[in-house]
């Protein structure tokens, strides 16, 4: 005896149902063979009540049948169109379950499909905007590091101060699209910063602006050195931040102080009418930018200030001792600043008392001239060439590391041995003798890398003379 829960319609299995309708439609024939059979074959019994019954059971058997298969069907053919929707984009879409059987498990199995999809999505797309994050901060840096390596360039060849300064600031200015870049200058005598160079849209308001030591809002970066960050995370009190729109019609600033010998001289920025927050990566790179403020001022005092000495010597007309000796220490603390290489070469001629021995004072200085005329047109624009002692000369090579170098000084030896071999007496064939050393592997003082470039040479002129010593491992 079947248990009524095997005759539910609605059963969990979609295979019993079908049987159940099979079964249903399958008794329609029967009975309309008995209707059949009633009328025609026994016509002479006459009308009775049990043909009409079969008749109407069998109609409503097949009713029912036809019901059922067209419910399943119906249901299928809804999860299929919503299977297609979503999987032609539409991920927002859900199936609605309103049986437990197989197509409710197929639906229910198709929105966790489409669920863990969504989630997959979600997460990509948290991943491609942390990406594009990513890119951005990487393309600011290397335009920033770029910037740098241009403005080293300019301050190594000599650029004019002014030129110098607006180039940082417009590109500082230019790293995220700030909407101004300012520099103010300590004056003289005063206690007032006034603006030196600023580039913006509309800067009026800032080039009008005064900063002294006793403002309040500027106050901790010029008497302690503090960088000024004002932004949505560090922000003003209300009648400060009245005042500082005022002054220069800016929400927010980042600012940092420009040091030259220990003194604040400088206020370096960068501002925003918009409202954000300064990152990391942003006070790193203006970091590095206002180093390179205070470096190309402070190479165009000491410019300035030697513009003011006897720098060169008379008979060569190249720099003296003095000059390349401050030009390497201002070189040193530059490649320090900036994790760039600094050579220094030094030469001695061979021999060279025994040729003014031989020769006497005239035909020397004209070897001098000439050897110093051939060591400056081997170098480039920014190296400096000098004659530091009657026989010995100096080369300050700015970007330069001790293998490159080591070559310069070579190609400089083989010039001066060429020049000179054509000499009829042997006794005038002239050679020179150097030795190389680099910051920081030789030492970070200009009085270092001069005392380790003598050693080399010391060591070349005891390995036999026209050579470029090179120390090694144990020596250094």
């Amino acid at each position: 005896m079947l248990k009524p829960k095997n005759l539910s319609l609605v059963s969990r299995s979609l295979g019993r149902k079908l049987k159940i309708a099979f079964y249903l439609t399958a008794i329609l024939p029967g009975l309309v063979s008995v209707y059949l059979a009633s009328n025609y074959i026994l016509p002479k019994m006459g009308f009775e009540l049990h043909i009409v019954v079969s008749v109407t059971i069998s109609i409503f058997i097949a009713v029912m049948g036809f019901y059922i298969i067209k419910d399943i069907f119906d249901r299928i053919l809804s999860v299929s169109t919503e299977a297609k929707l979503i999987l032609a984009g539409d991920l927002n879409r859900k199936i609605e379950i309103d049986r437990e059987d197989e197509i409710g498990d197929l639906g229910e199995a198709l929105n966790q499909l489409t669920q863990r999809i969504r989630n997959n999505m979600d997460e990509l797309k948290t991943y491609s905007e942390k990406s594009t994050e990513i890119n951005l901060e990487i393309h600011k840096l290397v335009f920033g590091l770029s910037n740098l390596l241009q403005i080293s360039s300019l301050i190594a060849c000599g650029e004019k101060l002014e030129n110098i300064l607006r180039l940082i600031i417009e590109k500082s200015r230019l790293l995220d699209n700030f909407d101004v870049a300012y520099l103010f200058i300590k004056e003289d005598n005063t206690d007032t910063f006034c603006p030196m160079v600023v580039d913006s849209i509309n800067s009026e308001y800032v080039i009008k602006s005064k900063i002294t030591n006793d403002d309040k809002i500027f106050n901790n970066l010029i008497t302690g050195g503090q960088p000024l960050i004002l932004d949505q995370e560090n922000a003003l009190g209300e009648n400060l931040k009245n005042i500082f729109y005022e002054k220069f019609k800016l929400n927010n600033t980042l600012a940092l102080p420009i040091y030259v010998k220990s003194k604040v001289i400088g206020i370096f920025g960068i501002g925003n009418k918009k409202e954000i927050v300064y990152e990391k990566e942003d006070i790193e790179l203006m970091d590095l930018f206002a180093k390179q403020v205070a470096i190309a001022i402070e190479n165009d005092m000491l410019v300035q200030r030697v513009g003011k000495l006897e720098i060169r010597d008379t008979l060569t007309g190249l720099y003296n001792a003095i000059f390349i000796r401050n030009r390497l220490q201002e070189e040193i603390k530059r490649a320090i600043a900036y994790r760039r290489p600094c050579a220094f070469i030094l030469f001695d001629i061979d021999n060279f008392q025994q040729f003014i021995n031989n020769f006497g004072t005239a035909q020397t200085e004209t070897v001098l001239k000439k050897i110093g005329f051939l060591i400056r047109n081997s170098c480039s624009e920014i190296d400096r060439v000098a004659r530091i002692k009657d026989d010995e000369f100096a080369v300050v090579l700015p970007e330069k590391n001790k293998r490159q170098a080591q070559e310069t000084a070579e190609e400089i030896r083989k010039k001066i041995e060429f020049s000179f071999n054509e000499e009829q007496n042997i006794n005038k064939r002239i050679t020179v003798s150097g030795g190389v050393s680099e910051n920081p592997l030789d030492g970070i003082k200009a009085e270092e890398l001069i005392a380790k470039a003598d050693e080399s040479l010391s060591l070349a002129k005891k390995q036999g003379k026209n050579r470029i010593g090179i120390l090694s491992h144990k020596h250094i």
